[in-house]
């Protein structure tokens, strides 16, 4: 995906399989929930911003476990495969930055050769992007954009819609999980070198 903000030069992105950073599965059928905060930590460790790690629903996909991770410089990315039969997986990306008519007009649609000419709708909440070959559907919230792509009738425009204007946050409102609470011991002292306080009965 090519970068988003006006004059500001792409950031290099990182495969979406980074060796080694295996998640779990999000649930099974192909419907997703929220990730753990094992998957999400995975998730960040491989350059991920907390608030960019995204999932969505799509009906008979079902989420790649190695595939998710971070692209560009804290962008989220991963891929969705068919649940039966054989198909190119769906992409989610979700990256930093603006997006308008000016970009989605100028950009290649994700996963093309950037060889065909790309046609570009305003659709509702989002922008349509296809070059009869990929299609792209972008939403935009707040400070980034979320993006899902795939093959032309693979998704139904509809449904690749639905997809991604339905897409969610993993981590609830972007801030990872807070530590663990200490619970206080009772028999430890205020004072002294915090040895813990045990007093004996008669006859000790």
């Amino acid at each position: 995906m090519k970068g988003a903000r006006k004059g500001v030069p792409a950031r290099p992105a990182r495969a979406l399989l980074p060796a080694g950073l295996a998640v779990a599965v999000l649930a099974a059928c192909g419907s997703q929930g929220a990730l753990s905060q094992e998957v999400v930590d995975r998730a960040r460790a491989s350059g991920a911003a907390p608030d960019l790690i995204y999932a969505v629903e799509l009906d008979g996909y079902r989420i790649l476990e190695q595939s998710a991770g971070g692209v560009g410089d804290e962008g989220f990315g991963v891929l969705y495969a068919p649940e039966k039969g054989a198909g190119e997986p769906v992409e989610l990306r979700v990256d930093r930055g603006s997006f308008d008519d000016d970009v989605c007009a100028s950009t290649p649609v994700s996963g093309g050769d950037g060889r065909r000419a790309a046609r570009c709708e305003r659709d509702g909440d989002g922008w349509y992007r296809t070059d009869g070959v990929r299609q792209d559907y972008t939403v935009v919230r707040g400070d980034h954009y979320v993006r899902l792509a795939a093959a032309v009738g693979q998704v139904g425009r509809e449904a690749l819609r639905a997809a991604v204007t339905g897409a969610r946050p993993a981590v609830g409102d972007g801030m990872p999980a807070p530590p663990p609470t200490v619970v206080p011991r009772g028999d430890l002292p205020t004072t002294g070198d915090g040895a813990p306080y045990n007093p004996v009965g008669p006859g000790g």
